[in-house]
């Protein structure tokens, strides 16, 4: 089987009670289990759907049972399967600025959050970053549908619809629409790519904002993590890397000792 179909099928992980990291070694997305129903936060790359399907079959259950899909940002590392979910009766949801992204296709992106920086001198410093287009591109990256039917927000809100009722909070500058979710009673705080803990373009480990050739507003996004040092402590579940146990405001602190690249 190719690996874009077969991508690490034993990778989920429970990181907190209730909350399974999916993915891979490079893109992470989350199954979280509440009473009322399961969801999603964010949704991997197109060649993940056989992982989430044989994950769900083995404890009893199918994408039928996943009630909605929280997407942190509209990039195609993040949505690849938001069409295969809603077909089967999930809601999506997403920030309206990035709304766009979902209704023109993951190749949009570049035009809706047009990164600051190319690649190019990237990839001269690290050859080895290249690994992570590649592995987008034969995970199907690129291949994704364009999504149409999504529930969108304006601004922090909390979506009281969704199992857990979780708080949207916006963190524009990775992309304009870029948010967290907060899940109070689980005590957790999926970050997405507005602060990550692995960045494979420069190679470093560790909480971190997004490097530029993959950042729409680098100004913006130095200062959404003003916003984070705000919240309570809660377990941070990053779009890519670790979990970061140490909470919001030590995350932030050492993404700013890190610096923007």
């Amino acid at each position: 089987m190719s690996r874009r179909t077969q991508p690490d099928r034993d990778r989920a992980q429970q990181v907190a009670p209730s909350v399974e990291r999916l993915g891979d070694d490079m893109v992470n997305f989350y199954l979280v289990d509440h009473p009322d129903g399961l969801l999603l936060v964010d949704a991997g790359l197109p060649g993940h759907l056989g992982q989430l399907q044989e994950h769900l079959t083995r404890s009893g259950r199918s994408l039928r049972d996943i009630r909605a899909v929280l997407l942190t940002h509209g990039h195609l590392d993040h949505t690849g399967l938001v069409a295969a979910v809603q077909q089967a009766g999930a809601d999506i949801w997403i920030h309206q600025a990035d709304a766009a992204i979902l209704a023109d296709g993951p190749r949009s992106a570049m035009r809706h959050a047009k990164p600051e920086r190319s690649m190019l001198p990237y990839l001269l410093r690290r050859p080895a970053a290249i690994s992570g287009p590649l592995h987008i591109a034969r995970m199907g990256g690129f291949s994704g549908k364009s999504v149409r039917g999504v529930r969108t927000f304006r601004s922090d809100h909390r979506l009281d619809e969704v199992p857990g009722q979780p708080q949207a909070i916006a963190l524009p500058g990775h992309t304009q629409g870029s948010v967290a979710y907060h899940f109070p009673a689980l005590g957790v705080l999926f970050t997405g790519d507005a602060l990550v803990t692995r960045d494979d373009l420069i190679g470093h480990t560790g909480p971190c904002l997004v490097s530029r050739g993959f950042t729409h507003d680098s100004a913006a996004a130095l200062a959404s993590l003003d916003r984070l040092v705000e919240l309570p402590t809660a377990l941070l579940l990053p779009g890519h890397g670790a979990a970061f146990a140490d909470g919001p405001q030590a995350a932030a602190t050492q993404a700013r000792l890190a610096g923007q690249h």
